[in-house]
């Protein structure tokens, strides 16, 4: 669910070779990644060659109680969900129940976009991705944060409201909405819940015994619990609830499971005792990791990158040479990365537990066990990593603590606040009501219940809302349109931090008043 990862890959040229690392050195990597990205607990597991050659967890499930991480622990593994979601429509196009060109309108009739000719043409492949002209993470606030009584009915109609970014096909944008409407074909073309067929068709004849479909998980002693690190210390958080979000981000796994998934992948679709069984065909696994969509490629010369794109729930790219396929996830406080190069047989995942830190683990260690498999020297991810994480942290609080300053230094600035009381209307978010509370405005959203909180006056018609939500930095900007009267007619929003993640797209949100 989060594409913030980026900016952790930077260039530097070296072309050294070394040996690869011994179990000794992982656990030391893994130690000294979680001291300085303050993360709770982490699991990794590394398959070569068709086997499982290192796994083990690191840290703590639970600040609180101490229990140790091991194999068995389990995580969300969020956007990690999405190659299963294609994976569960590739064996449905094997079995002759679909075609990825098939429209989305023919299996789900209400299904709208944002003009004729998009709704016209959009087909499977589209709804995997990236490239539907909407922008970064459109929609999501009916997903972030989690608590809200949307629906799949809600997301599948939504799409109508939203305003293009770029032409149809043109541009990768990455989201979450269209993969669950992605789950929703499936659940039609199945006949049975989008969580039932994939435990069914996917994770049970891999035998990954201790991986689950959000709801199907009923025994949660195994589960992590996840972590914040944005005060500076790490805390225990809310477990998040992905409710219909399942097809984007739903899957509870671990380390032992997750590299089953991995030699399935890296075996094109054959698993079982001496690979006599398909789970999709090779057909589909081409599909699955050819270039649909194409990114900007950076031109890494440490790596000799020549593309960057997308394939159906996979990021792809070259790396000196060698294919390589991957995909990051984040939830509050639960990060993951799989790292795959077909060419070498290799495979890594790893599984965090806290906000924040988890990418700068996952990066710093997934790098450095991958470098040594490519003949590159040891490139100091970890320092660098943390340096630049640093950086941008406090790059971004000192916005944000200039905003709140300023808040402070206007708090004598009288406010009519019968001006700005009111209920506000999104077509696709519904309402929110801009209200008085002990003599001072709040505002609330009808439909996401976390979404409330005070308003402090910023400047001008620009108030800074401090959420009672803080499990994430999602505060944020309400802007104020007025009439002649000076009363307020429409409210616009964006976030207040430069870090605020992507699925906080307040800025979508075009509120006008409905009622006094």
């Amino acid at each position: 669910m989060k594409n913030i990862f980026l900016f952790l890959f930077f260039v530097m040229i070296f072309h050294h070779s070394v040996a690869q690392l011994s179990p000794q050195k992982i656990d030391d990597l893994m130690q000294d990644a979680l001291l300085k990205f303050k993360v709770a607990g982490a699991s990794i597991a590394i398959v070569k060659d068709g086997k499982l050659i290192h796994s083990r967890g690191y840290g703590v499930m639970d600040i609180n109680t101490k229990k140790a991480v091991n194999e068995s622990t389990n995580f969300q593994i969020a956007s990690n969900t999405k190659a299963f979601t294609s994976t569960a429509l590739a064996i449905l196009e094997d079995e002759g129940k679909l075609k990825w060109t098939d429209k989305v309108k023919n299996h789900i009739s209400e299904f709208r976009m944002y003009n004729d000719y998009v709704t016209e043409n959009f087909n499977i492949i589209d709804l995997l991705t990236h490239r539907s002209g909407l922008g970064l993470g459109v929609g999501d606030l009916m997903l972030f944060p989690d608590g809200s009584n949307f629906t799949v009915k809600d997301v599948v109609t939504s799409f109508q409201h939203f305003k293009p970014v770029s032409a149809f096909r043109t541009q990768f944008d990455y989201d979450n909405l269209l993969y669950i409407v992605a789950g929703e074909v499936i659940a039609r073309v199945s006949g049975m819940s989008y969580e039932t067929y994939v435990q069914k068709h996917i994770i049970e004849p891999l035998q990954m015994n201790n991986t689950f479909v959000n709801s199907l998980l009923k025994d949660k002693t195994g589960l992590s619990k996840p972590h914040s690190s944005e005060s500076g210390t790490i805390k225990v958080i809310d477990a998040y609830d992905i409710g219909m979000g399942s097809a984007a981000g739903g899957i509870y796994s671990n380390v032992t499971d997750m590299a089953k998934w991995i030699i399935v992948r890296l075996n094109k679709g054959k698993y079982g005792n001496d690979l006599k069984s398909s789970l999709f065909s090779l057909k589909n696994h081409n599909e699955m990791w050819r270039l649909h969509t194409v990114l900007e490629n950076y031109m890494n010369p440490r790596y000799n990158s020549h593309f960057n794109g997308y394939g159906l729930g996979w990021d792809l790219s070259d790396v000196n040479g060698k294919l390589k396929v991957s995909h990051t996830g984040g939830l509050p406080g639960m990060l993951s990365i799989v790292t795959m190069y077909p060419d070498m047989n290799l495979g890594i995942v790893i599984l965090t537990n806290t906000e924040n830190g988890g990418a700068g683990l996952f990066s710093a260690v997934t790098n450095t066990i991958s470098d040594t498999y490519l003949g590159l020297d040891d490139f100091d991810w970890t320092n660098k990593i943390a340096e630049r994480m640093n950086e941008g942290k406090s790059k971004g609080d000192a916005v944000t603590d200039s905003v709140w300053t300023k808040v402070e230094a206007s708090k004598n600035i009288v406010v009519k606040n019968e001006d700005f009381i009111g209920i506000f209307e999104d077509p696709w978010f519904g309402k929110m009501e801009v209200f008085e509370k002990n003599k001072q405005l709040w505002i609330k959203s009808y439909r996401s219940s976390k979404l409330n909180g005070p308003m402090a006056f910023y400047n001008a018609n620009t108030f800074a809302i401090k959420w009672e939500y803080q499990e994430m930095n999602c505060d944020a900007f309400a802007m104020f349109s007025l009439d002649e009267t000076g009363k307020a007619q429409s409210l616009k929003m964006k976030g207040i931090s430069p870090n605020i993640d992507f699925s906080f797209d307040f800025h979508d949100l075009d509120l006008r008043r409905v009622e006094k």
